[in-house]
């Protein structure tokens, strides 16, 4: 009996206590935003590859070649904390038909060009001293961070808009923000195509824009909900 009293008595605190609460009126929106920014600098990847039938002759070739690159990015003022070499490899490569080994020899070097007035003549020197293959060039802002911001103060303020365009036909009002949500991808600059300057290409001294940097996006999306007064 006294058990059943206990339980009984726990049920209508418990109700009691439901009853105590209110519920907060809010509402909940999404705000976006976009920065466009013309990119000020790239990072290109560039490989120097060789092949031959004698692993240390490709070495030595590929270290040769390799050399000279470092020569072009030095001319052109890059600096040391800017360039550097990405990963190194020597493979053989066994061919069945002739039923000989093979070696394919690779250095990949990362260069960060911070003035794109150099990205042509960088480039042609690149591939004129052994470069022979291009695996990314990436176009990207040196303000990052300040764009971030901007984009975020810009999807704030149109979770704000919306929130205010809901409840005007309700004759409410938007009080204070409870709750924020950061929902923004991790940032990643999409590449941008550019023509490469090629040996065949650079016959006549003539200038040629060959550089379309064209520009990034910068995007931030929040999650809000306001209180309603």
């Amino acid at each position: 009996m006294k058990k059943a009293l206990l339980i009984l008595a726990m049920v209508f605190m418990a109700q009691s206590y439901g009853q105590e609460i209110k519920q907060v009126p809010q509402i909940s929106v999404n705000g976006q935003a976009k920065v466009k920014v013309v990119p000020d600098q790239a990072t290109i990847t560039a490989t120097v590859e060789t092949k031959g039938s004698n692993a240390k002759d490709v070495k030595r070739e590929n270290d040769k070649q390799i050399d000279a690159v470092l020569k072009v990015i030095k001319k052109n003022n890059i600096t040391t904390a800017d360039y550097r070499t990405q990963r190194v490899a020597l493979n053989p490569q066994y061919d069945y038909d002739k039923k000989k080994t093979n070696y394919n020899a690779t250095q990949t070097i990362e260069i960060i060009v911070r003035d794109l007035n150099q990205y042509d003549e960088l480039m042609e020197g690149l591939v004129s001293e052994g470069v022979n293959r291009i695996d990314n060039v990436v176009f990207q802002s040196s303000s990052l961070a300040k764009h971030e911001a901007e984009a975020r103060k810009l999807a704030m303020k149109d979770a704000q808009m919306k929130a205010l365009d809901y409840v005007a036909v309700l004759g409410q009002k938007v009080g204070r923000a409870m709750t924020i949500s950061d929902n923004s991808q991790t940032y990643s600059p999409q590449p941008v195509f550019a023509r490469m300057k090629t040996m065949e290409m650079s016959d006549s001294s003539a200038s040629r824009e060959t550089l379309a940097a064209g520009e990034i996006e910068i995007s931030a999306n929040v999650s809000v909900s306001f209180i309603l007064e």
